[in-house]
């Protein structure tokens, strides 16, 4: 049930130099998981396409659609329903690579995942947000009340993610040893740069998330669980085997809460219910993915 709260009027201190700035940690992050693509993963795709159906379906189809359904069933407040909606029509966040290779799946497919996601999301982002977001009545409301061009987003979205992506592989195709040297520091330290800038956002807002975090923290657990077990059950169903499973489900379960963010400040103006739902997802799933990929690990040893 909604609750009487004035959660749209809570406001994140996050200014234009911060938007800037995550801005281009995301481009820079994006830039060096692109170095680390090549062609031939995009070959590989190709000669199982199952695996990509699958991923697709799993990703883009189905956590959308299931997460209306959820929003149906549990009313949350309408910018925590659009906030649920926006993470959902997010592609894979760019640490489940690293998760799926610490939980013994295939990291090999991860990265490949990875990046068709991230090529195909500066189409169904946008389309996921809108479509999804004007069926709900309450959330519908405040797609009209904010100037949500699906093209300004589709430009956004190429901006910060398709033309890294490019230029990262063209190096990786052409300056392959150049491309590693490069990978090697930047890759970490642009995580590094990422994680620093949304602790930086979340010391700046202690009293906010202390007072209603308890708001969206259970929605974002439950969230992101499911999202874990979808994409595991949809990938079981079509017959994968352990190792692509683990995969699917850490490709659908961590979404990029960074982009996310970005499209709340750019679109939405910060959106109280919006922002505090994505930023505490983007730390959370982080700690849930680490989590899975240790016992995972693990058991796989054993």
């Amino acid at each position: 049930m909604q609750e009487q709260i004035n959660i749209d009027a809570i406001k994140i201190n996050f200014d234009t130099q911060g938007l800037w700035v995550l801005n281009i940690a995301i481009a820079i992050i994006m830039f060096g998981v692109a170095l680390g693509i090549s062609i031939d993963d995009f070959k590989r795709l190709l000669k199982s396409p199952k695996i990509v159906f699958v991923g697709v379906v799993s990703q883009f189809i189905l956590l959308p659609a299931v997460t209306f359904l959820a929003i149906l069933m549990l009313e949350p407040h309408p910018s925590f329903a659009l906030g649920m909606m926006l993470i959902a029509a997010c592609p894979g966040g760019n640490v489940s690579n690293f998760f799926s290779k610490m939980a013994a799946g295939n990291a090999a497919l991860s990265v490949s995942l990875t990046a068709f996601a991230t090529l195909i999301c500066i189409v169904m982002t946008p389309f996921n947000l809108q479509f999804w977001g004007s069926l709900y009545p309450p959330t519908n409301e405040i797609l009209k009340t904010v100037e949500l061009n699906s093209v300004d987003i589709l430009k956004l979205v190429s901006l910060i993610l398709g033309i890294p992506l490019f230029f990262g592989m063209h190096i990786k195709h052409y300056h392959s040893l150049m491309a590693e040297k490069i990978e090697k520091v930047l890759k970490p330290l642009s995580m590094l740069v990422f994680i620093a800038l949304i602790f930086i956002a979340f010391s700046q807002n202690l009293d906010v998330f202390f007072n209603h975090i308890h708001h969206v923290a259970m929605l974002v657990i439950f969230h992101n669980i499911f999202a874990y077990i979808l994409g595991y059950y949809t990938a079981k169903s079509f017959g994968l085997n352990q190792r692509d499973t683990k995969t699917i489900a850490m490709e659908t379960g961590i979404q990029n809460g960074g982009l996310g963010l970005l499209l709340i400040f750019g679109f939405f103006d910060g959106l109280g219910g919006m922002a505090l739902l994505a930023a505490f997802w983007g730390i959370w799933d982080v700690f849930s993915g680490l989590l899975l990929a240790t016992y995972w690990g693990r058991k796989s040893q054993q």
